[in-house]
């Protein structure tokens, strides 16, 4: 019965389309950051909308982990998103054909997809140092209707 339950487990998060990924500098020692703060330049390629809710949801978290908000930060918070295009290569394809002639065409299917990258950096503010990294890679839908909070 376990094995049963650790293979439906499996398939339910292997199945899962959001990809993350982080890296670090193992050589910091994370406990001297109290503060942070974040960079004015973020989110180049985000609407004010997404950059307020980014910003929200981080400091909610590392409020949560008792950090502190701070004009004179220990580290400085950059993030930004990178998107593209995905085709779709699936189609149905129709042909007709007598010996040496045919003609054959296809029509796709389905919509095209976004591949969405969120990437989130922590700076050293003394060092100017990247200390930590971390993305979430998502192919969304390219015309998502979802509610965009709940998403980020």
């Amino acid at each position: 019965m376990k094995v049963v339950k650790f293979i439906l487990l499996f398939l339910i998060f292997g199945c899962s389309s959001s990809k993350v990924v982080s890296d670090y500098d193992s050589n910091t020692r994370y406990s001297k950051y109290k503060t942070f703060n974040f960079y004015e330049d973020n989110g180049d390629n985000l609407n004010d909308f997404d950059i307020t809710r980014i910003t929200n949801y981080i400091t909610l978290v590392l409020k949560d982990n008792f950090l502190e908000q701070d004009k004179l930060p220990d580290f400085f918070i950059y993030f930004d998103t990178q998107t593209a295009t995905v085709r779709n290569n699936k189609s149905i394809s129709i042909g007709l054909g007598n010996r040496n002639v045919g003609v054959s065409g296809g029509i796709p299917i389905g919509n095209h997809k976004i591949n969405e990258k969120l990437i989130i950096k922590f700076i050293d503010a003394e060092t100017n140092d990247l200390v930590w990294e971390g993305s979430l890679e998502s192919k969304i839908s390219k015309n998502r209707t979802s509610n965009k909070e709940r998403l980020i």
